[in-house]
């Protein structure tokens, strides 16, 4: 069975991730230490917040280099894909720099926080595999990430202006979304994931 460990730094939705990704067929362990990711053949990085409290939890976990030394598939949801970058604009915040990039204010907004169901405009990528074009998900953020290779975006969507809503190198993909609170097409994702845990797992 493909083993996904989701990442417990105090800001998630811990249970409904891992019941997504036991529907799935996953079996899920939630850490908050360095050891729970070993052996493992996924990561998925979730988080709700700010990107400034969710380094400070990671650092006092000790999972910033172990997350940094992770080579295999890392799934990050939310405030998680915006940790993949160098630096978030939110509170001055230096990330874990897996992506080249940094994060800014939805400046182009209506409203802030952006809440609620909004389309997704995907690029070709496995994580969305099955995935209806007609297809909404759920958001809850004020900033998004502005990577600095273009290529590495998978997903965008509009509110008061287009901002990216997926981004992916090699291993290591995100979405700016919920996809654990976005019905079935979220579920799908999560699915996606699992997959590609496994078809990793196996080629090793």
């Amino acid at each position: 069975m493909t083993s996904v460990a989701v990442v417990d730094h105090g800001a998630g939705n811990l249970v409904s991730i891992a019941q997504g990704l036991e529907r799935a067929g996953a079996a899920v362990t939630v850490t908050g230490t360095p050891d729970g990711l070993a052996g493992v053949d996924g990561v998925v990085l979730p988080g709700v917040g700010t990107t400034g409290a969710a380094m400070r939890r990671l650092t006092a976990a000790g999972l910033v280099q172990p997350l940094r030394a992770w080579d295999g598939p890392l799934l990050g949801i939310c405030v998680g894909l915006q940790l993949f970058f160098e630096h978030s604009e939110e509170d001055g915040t230096d990330a874990l720099g897996l992506m080249p990039g940094r994060v800014t204010r939805l400046e182009g907004a209506p409203l802030l926080p952006h809440i609620g169901w909004n389309d997704v405009s995907f690029m070709s990528d496995p994580l969305f595999a099955g995935i209806p074009e007609e297809a909404t998900f759920y958001f809850v953020h004020s900033f998004a990430v502005v990577p600095e290779d273009a290529g590495a975006i998978i997903a965008r969507t509009e509110y008061g202006e287009s901002f990216v809503a997926g981004a992916r190198s090699s291993n290591r993909v995100g979405v700016q979304f919920h996809p654990e609170r976005s019905g079935p097409a979220g579920l799908r994702m999560l699915a996606n994931f699992v997959t590609a845990c496994g078809e990793a797992a196996n080629a090793t």
